[in-house]
């Protein structure tokens, strides 16, 4: 067991990637992958994930495995540093999970916040899957499966990563040192943690129809960007208006950055400036908004750019992804080989237990 730096990450492919995923983890994925401090970096599709809850609805999720992978190669995630991959096709990701429910209680599981907050969104109440409602257990499967040392996830999840640590923990308590505990890693800009959608609700979600996507035309972000929910007591340019709640103002926070004055704005020196003439008012949305639409394009013009390239050669990208889930399959499978080992389930490479038995019946 080395003391490797390895990060593992991922999303489920529901649809294709929105500006929330960029500023809260593949933005980040791509600077630690280029940052030289992690030994490996996994990264990977959580389609068995996905279908939890779209069990009914198959073609969704295959049908998105690819947009995510193109977005994941359009920001920048480079398949000769971190290995990319499907989730389903590392069987080794299901014994392992097999293994930990028995480490878990339900009433456990009821208990983690996380869950709590998916069941109420999906109205699983009544009638759970069953699947669904383990998956911090499948969850600690796949950290644990590639002895990941870092998990950098949004704090929605941090009850997740918990989870994983206390089923670490208790496997090694019981079986010996075995599992790599794993730690959480935050985003760095506040503004980043959670995006709100284009509407001003708590979360960007594809099912909300309040999202920007990263693979979206110009002329569709600035069309998402000009009708953006912004402060609505702010009806005059002259009133003063709140930047607290105002989604104009979030996302500037997350995406602003002080070169952007001098190139889009050059009339204020710095956002504390433009928060406070809009505060005092005087200060149109629709210009605020265009300094946004002029931001975020130029962010994501070469993500866009680059995913065309990308979608001229489908067949590269599955190429990629398999061999991908080849490296990550050598990772799990030498992790599980630990894990049948330390509980005592190896029973055709244990040479001692078979000496043992010979002993004990040839007394």
């Amino acid at each position: 067991m080395g003391k490797e730096k390895i990060i593992l990450t991922g999303d489920r492919p529901t649809g294709k990637l929105h500006i929330g995923h960029y500023v809260g983890s593949l933005k980040r994925r791509v600077e630690l992958q280029n940052s030289g401090l992690f030994d490996k970096t996994f990264i990977f599709i959580a389609d068995a994930q996905a279908l939890t809850d779209n069990i009914d609805n198959p073609e969704k999720v295959r049908q998105n495995v690819i947009e995510v992978a193109l977005d994941y190669l359009a920001c920048g995630l480079d398949p000769e540093k971190s290995t990319i991959f499907i989730q389903s096709q590392i069987p080794e990701l299901c014994e392992l999970t097999f293994y930990y429910m028995d480490l878990v209680t339900v009433s456990r599981l009821q208990r983690n916040p996380t869950v709590k907050t998916e069941i109420q969104m999906r109205n699983f109440e009544t009638s759970i899957p069953v699947g669904f409602f383990t998956y911090p257990i499948s969850q600690a499967a796949d950290i644990t499966a590639f002895r990941a040392t870092t998990v950098p996830v949004g704090e929605d999840q941090e009850p997740m990563i918990e989870q994983a640590r206390e089923i670490v923990r208790r496997f090694n308590y019981i079986y010996g040192e075995t599992l790599v505990e794993p730690e959480i890693l935050l985003p760095d800009n506040a503004a980043c943690l959670r995006l709100p959608g284009t509407d001003g609700k708590a979360k960007m979600s594809k099912s909300l129809g309040n999202c920007i996507y990263l693979s979206e035309e110009a002329d569709e972000v600035q069309k998402k960007v000009m009708s953006m929910f912004t402060d609505p007591d702010h009806l005059r340019v002259q009133d003063p208006g709140k930047i607290e709640g105002n989604t104009v103002f979030t996302y500037l926070d997350a995406f602003c950055r002080p070169e952007h004055f001098e190139r889009y704005l050059p009339d204020y020196p710095s956002l504390d400036e433009l928060k406070a003439h809009y505060q005092r008012g005087g200060l149109g949305d629709v210009k605020v908004k265009r300094f946004l639409n002029a931001i975020m394009q130029e962010e994501l013009e070469p993500i866009r750019n680059r995913r065309k390239e990308f979608e001229k050669d489908i067949p590269a990208i599955y190429e990629m992804l398999r061999k991908g889930c080849e490296v990550a399959r050598a990772a799990a499978a030498d992790t599980l080989s630990d894990v049948r080992k330390a509980m005592k389930i190896n029973y055709f490479d244990d040479a001692e237990l078979i000496n043992e038995q010979i002993k004990r019946f040839n007394k």
